[in-house]
């Protein structure tokens, strides 16, 4: 389990757009998030290890924040011909709260200098950048529990009209993402 930080994209970035496959069905794109008070992407895959460390809290976290008027919007990259337990088939399995995307290209991932599972982007209403990072201090290796305060602070603050300190902006940590051979952005490696 290689551990990879996220590459913390410039505070105040527009969010990339995109319309990209559902596991669900049809296509979606970044206007799903149009009337939210704010959102997040984020970069994940099935069979991380990470990920699957924090998917129950995940859930809880966007459940949460989705009554509270916060869009998510979940975005795999992966490889799958090399890591086929990500494949739109598999990923369609998840029983999520939020749509679930796939990237066949991996142009999107590139969009968002996403460069580990999971890699955490929230947005205001304006779709600026606000916060970049991890979801809570645990990973699987560690004997912590699984919380997501950080990206529930992110998103506190948000909604409460407030500025997330940098200081409280700590790069994710994860598997990297998959990439395709030849299609590594420049930022990786």
């Amino acid at each position: 389990m290689s551990a990879t930080p996220s590459t913390m994209l410039e505070i105040g970035t527009e969010a990339p757009g995109f319309t990209l496959p559902s596991v669900n069905g049809g296509n979606l794109s970044l206007s799903y998030a149009d009337q939210s008070k704010g959102f997040v992407v984020m970069f994940i895959c099935n069979h991380c290890p990470y990920v699957l460390h924090i998917e129950d809290e995940l859930v809880n976290v966007a459940n949460e924040y989705i009554a509270r008027g916060i869009g998510f919007i979940a975005i795999s990259s992966n490889d799958v011909e090399k890591y086929p337990q990500d494949s739109p088939e598999k990923m369609a399995q998840k029983d999520y709260p939020f749509p679930y995307l796939y990237d066949e290209s991996q142009e999107v991932a590139k969009a968002y200098k996403a460069a580990c599972t999971p890699d955490f982007f929230v947005f205001d209403e304006n779709r600026k950048l606000v916060y970049r990072g991890q979801f809570d201090e645990s990973r699987p290796s560690k004997d912590m529990a699984v919380t997501g305060e950080d990206l529930r602070n992110a998103l506190d603050a948000l909604l409460s009209g407030e500025q997330i300190p940098e200081d409280q902006q700590v790069p994710s940590m994860g598997c990297n993402i998959k990439w395709k051979p030849g299609n590594e952005p420049e930022y990786f490696g």
